[in-house]
C-alpha cells in the first residue's frame, strides 16, 4: 500500500513499471513470431480484482512452460484503484516475461475490454492462432490449456471451445448452453415441478457431460476462439456493458458456419460471481444490475427481433411472477436477487416507452 513517507520509493518503482513495460512493448512483438500453429494469446480483463488476477497468473505459469507459444495479456478497464500497480509489481517480481499489463483509461465493458486486446493482436504481423478469454476469476488446473488447444488442432472446423468449470471442491458448474427462447425464458422463472420437467429440453443450461459436445454457446469465464472466426464475424459487440457478449458472440460465430464445442476435459475452477457479484453467493443478497437488463434486452432484440423481444418480456414477468406467489404460499425460501421483478418490469416499461 502506498504511504505518503514512501514517496521516493513510489517514484523509483514507477520508473522501474515504465521501463518494465517499455521492455514488454519491444519483446512482444517477437511473441508470436516463427510459431506454431499452437500460439495462443490468454486475454483476462480486470476491474479491480488485481488479487483474483495474479492468483489467476500464478496457475497459469506452468500451463505457459507447457505451451511456450502462449502469452497472457491482462486488460485494465480503468479500475482507478491500485489494480495497475499491484499487477505490474507481480509480474515484475515473479519475472512473468510471458504476461503484459494494458492498461485503458475508460471502464467500457467486458467486451470493449477484450476487444482492447484481441484488436491489437489481429492487427499484428504474425497474430496467434488462438485467443483464450478467461476471467480474473479463475484459476487453471494442469493441463487445462493443453487441452483447448489440442482440441482444437484436432478439429479445424470448430470456432470457439469451452472448457469445464467448477467450484473448488471440483463439482461442475453450468459451461455450455442453447440460446435463450420464448419457452426457455418460461422454464427458467415458472419453476413449477411439471411444468419445468415438461420444459426441460429448451433450459438454456445445458446437461452436465463428461465428454467433448458440440453446444449453442459456452460460458465466458473460459473459452477459445479461432484467429478466423473474429476474420468471419469481427469482434465482440462492445454494446453490451457485461452478460450476454459470449451468447451474443457464439451466435454470429455459429451463424458463420463455425460450430461451437464444450470440451470438459480443459478444466478451470470458476470463483463464480467474485469479479461480478451477480452471480454465486451474492446471487440473494443484491440487486441485479441494471446493465444486466440492458443486455438481456439487446440479445434479444438484435438476434430475434422487436416483436419477440416484446413477448420474451411479458414471458419473464409472468412466469416469474407466478413463481413469486407460489414460492409464498409454500413458504420456500427466496433464492433470487431483491427486487428482481419489480426492476425487471420498471426497465422493460421504461424501455418499451422510448422505443
Amino acid at each position: 500500500m502506498k504511504r505518503v513517507g514512501d514517496a521516493p520509493a513510489d517514484l523509483n518503482r514507477r520508473d522501474e513499471s515504465r521501463s518494465y513495460a517499455v521492455h514488454l512493448y519491444f519483446s512482444r512483438a517477437k511473441w508470436f513470431s516463427a510459431l506454431n500453429d499452437r500460439s495462443t494469446a490468454v486475454v483476462i480483463v480486470n476491474y479491480r480484482t488485481p488479487g483474483l488476477v495474479v492468483d489467476c497468473l500464478r496457475t497459469l505459469a506452468a500451463e505457459v512452460a507447457a505451451e511456450p507459444a502462449m502469452r497472457v495479456i491482462i486488460v485494465d478497464n480503468a479500475s482507478g484503484d491500485q489494480s495497475v500497480a499491484d499487477i505490474e509489481a507481480a509480474i515484475r517480481d515473479a519475472g512473468w516475461s510471458w504476461a503484459e499489463l494494458k492498461p485503458l483509461d475508460r471502464n467500457g465493458g467486458f467486451a470493449f475490454g477484450n476487444n482492447a486486446a484481441i484488436r491489437s493482436l489481429l492487427a499484428d504481423s504474425n497474430p496467434p492462432a488462438y485467443i483464450w478469454l478467461l476471467n480474473p476469476d479463475t484459476l487453471v488446473r494442469p493441463g487445462a490449456a493443453a487441452a483447448l488447444i489440442d482440441f482444437m488442432e484436432a478439429h479445424p472446423d470448430v470456432g470457439i471451445a469451452g472448457g469445464r468449470l467448477e467450484f473448488p471442491d471440483g463439482a461442475p458448474q453450468s459451461a455450455a448452453f442453447r440460446f435463450p427462447s420464448l419457452i426457455g425464458e418460461l422454464e427458467d422463472t415458472i419453476r413449477i415441478g411439471l411444468i419445468t420437467k415438461m420444459l426441460d429440453r429448451f433450459r438454456v443450461p445445458g446437461p452436465i457431460h463428461h465428454d467433448p459436445h458440440p453446444t449453442d454457446w459456452v460460458n465466458g469465464a473460459s473459452l477459445i476462439i479461432r484467429r478466423e472466426a473474429f476474420e468471419s464475424v469481427g469482434l465482440m459487440d462492445e454494446g453490451y456493458f457485461l452478460y450476454f457478449e459470449e451468447t451474443d458472440f457464439c451466435r454470429r460465430v455459429k451463424r458463420a458456419g463455425w460450430p461451437i464445442w464444450h470440451v470438459p476435459a480443459s478444466r478451470v475452477v470458476h470463483l463464480e460471481g467474485q469479479s461480478t457479484g451477480v452471480t454465486g453467493a451474492n446471487l440473494a443478497t443484491r440487486p441485479r444490475p441494471g446493465y444486466w437488463f440492458d443486455s438481456r434486452a439487446r440479445y434479444f432484440r438484435k438476434h430475434l427481433g422487436g416483436g419477440y423481444a416484446l413477448l420474451a418480456d411479458v414471458i419473464f414477468a409472468v412466469g416469474f411472477g407466478l413463481w413469486r406467489i407460489q414460492r409464498r404460499l409454500r413458504r420456500k425460501p427466496d433464492p433470487d436477487p431483491p427486487g428482481l421483478l419489480r426492476d425487471f418490469v420498471r426497465h422493460a416499461a421504461s424501455r418499451w416507452l422510448r422505443s
